[in-house]
């Protein structure tokens, strides 16, 4: 194909892509669901026709990525958010995704007459939350803190043990004569390397991006992407879990204080966006509608079981011994959504050559959609239902308005309960000499500040400073986000 015209391709679908996001937001519909609706539309059964059978591609694309999401999420998120749920999650991510491949293994084998060790194949295909979908709809809802951030902390680490327990499973079905201590094995093997990758790069990328020096400052996403690569790469160079390694670096670069920090996100964010528009961009065009049929209702079957007995039952099994209320599991057990790391594992069973691997291909495209649709449109209402949302900031105008092409600028920081200056006066704030607090929002008041007015939790401060000032700023926000 002519360069010229796989660019006009690429820029349309992502063009296509922008239009449809906002068209989706404004309806209401998941824009994960409209990339897959687009990709169906580009290939061989649409008005596209393109014909696109590249397995070994898809798989790859897939695995860059999801290591690109993985990768976002950590870096949104911070370790001193995650700490306190960092038990509950993890069995979640373990003993949950263990339990949802077990639980699923039976109705797989009974809805689409899967032999056994491919029913828990497919079981774990399906047994890990959504980066994407869980990152992306936490952004915008106010679940209670503490549910959002064993959500944040799941939904990171248990891709790694999904991936690991899907290639253990693949490795075991392609030698019959190995036993569940090879699984084992490699189960192990995947996470503790990643494990051991992703703590070594962690602990250098938090070196390395708490001095980058001022004349490089440019370069920091650069920097970022070359960290990330290199943790997944080398963990999966090891035989270990690249996925975890580079959750856990993205992690540590979004929990280390820097002028640079906000520019990194920002630009992960983008390029996460496009990693999801990819992802379910290839699943469209590796679907094919006209065979769906044959497997629709018993596709629909395995994802309703999946939304209301599966998912409830692992998290009531993994959580047993933690401290969240019967209110707290349910909303857990509803927000098991299925997306980006289901169409992965997908394609890694169908680039394996396995005989079911197009049966199980098409039964995560139910699960994937069905869970996308009904669990990723009804989570806050459900959440309301229940009663474990926290009340949102009181909206308010700014008190001033500051030239928007002049040297000053004006940016507004909410004081959360937890943030280190909850309870500070505004003289311990530790601004620089050029910034000022110009006025605080405290309810239906406006405040203006004295040296020892005191911050409260759900104050909103209003910073004046110089545009220039823009690091040292950024420098000062990590700070007044640090946990106590």
């Amino acid at each position: 194909m002519d360069v010229g015209v796989l660019l006009l391709l690429v820029g349309g679908v992502l063009a296509g892509s922008v239009l449809l996001a906002l068209a989706a937001a404004r309806v209401g519909i998941p824009a994960l669901v409209v990339f897959l609706g687009l990709g169906m539309l580009l290939g061989p059964d649409g008005p596209g026709g393109i014909s696109f059978t590249d397995v070994g591609l898809a798989r790859t694309v897939g695995t860059v990525g999801l290591g690109a999401i993985l990768y976002e999420g950590g870096l949104s998120t911070s370790w001193r958010r995650l700490r306190r749920v960092v038990g509950p999650a993890a069995l979640l991510s373990t003993v949950g995704v263990v339990a949802t491949a077990l639980l699923t293994a039976p109705a797989a084998h009974v809805l689409f007459h899967l032999p056994w060790p491919q029913s828990v194949l497919l079981g774990a295909v399906v047994s890990s939350t959504d980066a994407a979908a869980v990152f992306a709809t936490l952004r915008y809802t106010d679940i209670r803190r503490r549910l959002a951030r064993a959500l944040e902390a799941e939904t990171g680490l248990n891709d790694p043990t999904a991936i690991a327990l899907t290639l253990g499973l693949l490795a075991w079905t392609g030698k019959p004569g190995s036993g569940p201590a090879a699984l084992v094995a490699e189960v192990a093997r995947q996470l503790g390397v990643g494990l051991l990758a992703g703590v070594a790069f962690a602990a250098l990328a938090a070196w390395l991006f708490a001095r980058l020096p001022r004349s490089i400052g440019v370069f920091a996403p650069v920097s970022s992407v070359a960290v990330a690569a290199l943790a997944f790469g080398t963990a999966d160079v090891m035989g270990g879990s690249g996925f975890l390694s580079v959750y856990l670096v993205g992690l540590a670069v979004g929990s280390t204080p820097s002028r640079y920090r906000g520019q990194i996100v920002a630009f992960h964010q983008g390029l996460a966006f496009l990693a999801q528009v990819t992802l379910f961009v290839v699943l469209g065009l590796l679907v094919s509608p006209h065979e769906l049929g044959a497997v629709a209702g018993a596709g629909l079957a395995l994802a309703a079981l999946l939304v209301v007995v599966v998912r409830p039952l692992a998290v009531w099994i993994s959580t047993a011994l933690s401290a969240f209320t019967a209110r707290e599991r349910a909303l857990l057990g509803w927000a098991g959504l299925r997306g980006a790391a289901p169409i992965v594992l997908a394609t890694l069973v169908l680039s394996s050559g396995l005989r079911q691997g197009g049966t199980i291909f098409n039964a995560v495209f139910f699960v994937v959609v069905t869970s996308t649709l009904f669990q990723g449109t009804t989570l806050e209402h459900l959440a309301r239902r229940l009663r474990l949302v926290d009340p949102r900031p009181v909206v308010t105008n700014p008190p001033l308005e500051v030239d928007a092409l002049g040297p000053l600028a004006l940016v507004e920081f909410d004081v959360a309960g937890d943030h280190a200056i909850a309870g500070s006066a505004v003289s311990e704030l530790g601004l620089p000499q050029h910034a000022l607090v110009a006025v605080i929002a405290r309810e239906s008041q406006t405040i203006p500040p004295r040296g020892p007015t005191v911050v409260r939790a759900g104050d909103r401060l209003y910073i004046l400073y110089p545009r220039k000032g823009q690091p040292e700023i950024e420098d000062v926000f990590a700070r007044w986000r640090q946990r106590v």
